[in-house]
């Protein structure tokens, strides 16, 4: 099951209304290869994804972005500079003119046409657009349970931000993303039985909630 399946498969148990398709459009990377990535389908390929953006969270939680960003450029610059030494040395002892061992990649055109800078421009305006309406579905209560519902997670929010700040968060993200996936993967019978009993559970409250407010259940009617 792909990750976005995954999602509404878990969404449709909890009874939670979400739009059911994700259009491809949407995405700003390919979803073949995103999917690749999270499943770990080339761990060659995955490893380094996964290692590096998490070593660059872990080096913002301990020093400022400035500094982050400039260490990596330096790191960058040292192995670049080394590399250019050593091959103007080996050029000089070999009486070859090959000139800079990064000629290809200097003649390469690396701007962005107006073409690709609007085509980027308007998938994030199609992001923008497909949350703003689920968003105003919740907080304007076009359906008083799934706002409720909403405001639950808010209230559960408040106490996950008091344990942990933004950046452990989106570590944490990035850890699930690359492991939940692949777990649900190989142990996709059990969890869908939790999250029934779960589902089951969630619907009982909700139907007894609905039976104590008169005018919710006259509305459904």
């Amino acid at each position: 099951m792909l990750p976005a399946n995954l999602v509404l498969h878990l969404t449709a148990k909890l009874n939670v209304n979400v739009n059911p398709t994700f259009p491809n459009h949407l995405l700003l990377f390919p979803y073949h290869l995103v999917v690749e990535l999270i499943y770990w389908r080339d761990p060659k390929k995955t490893a380094p994804v996964f290692a590096s953006v998490l070593l660059v969270l872990l080096a913002l939680s301990m020093c400022s972005f400035i500094s982050v960003v400039a260490y990596l450029l330096l790191a960058v610059m040292t192995v670049t500079i080394s590399f250019r030494v050593y091959k103007t040395v080996m050029q000089a002892v070999q009486k070859t003119g090959e000139g800079n061992p990064f000629k290809a990649y200097l003649d390469q055109d690396m701007t962005l046409s107006k073409a690709q800078i609007e085509k980027y421009t308007d998938k994030v305006i199609d992001h923008i657009n497909a949350h703003s309406g689920c968003l105003r579905h919740l907080l304007l209560v076009e359906d008083l349970v799934d706002s409720i519902k909403f405001a639950v997670v808010l209230w559960l929010l408040t106490y996950v931000g008091a344990w942990f700040n933004g950046l452990t968060l989106v570590m944490l993200a990035w850890i699930d993303l690359f492991t939940l996936p692949i777990v649900y993967e190989k142990y996709q019978v059990q969890i869908d039985e939790a999250v029934g009993k779960a589902h089951t559970q969630i619907n009982t409250v909700i139907a007894n909630i609905k039976t104590k407010i008169p005018w919710l259940k006259k509305k459904e009617e």
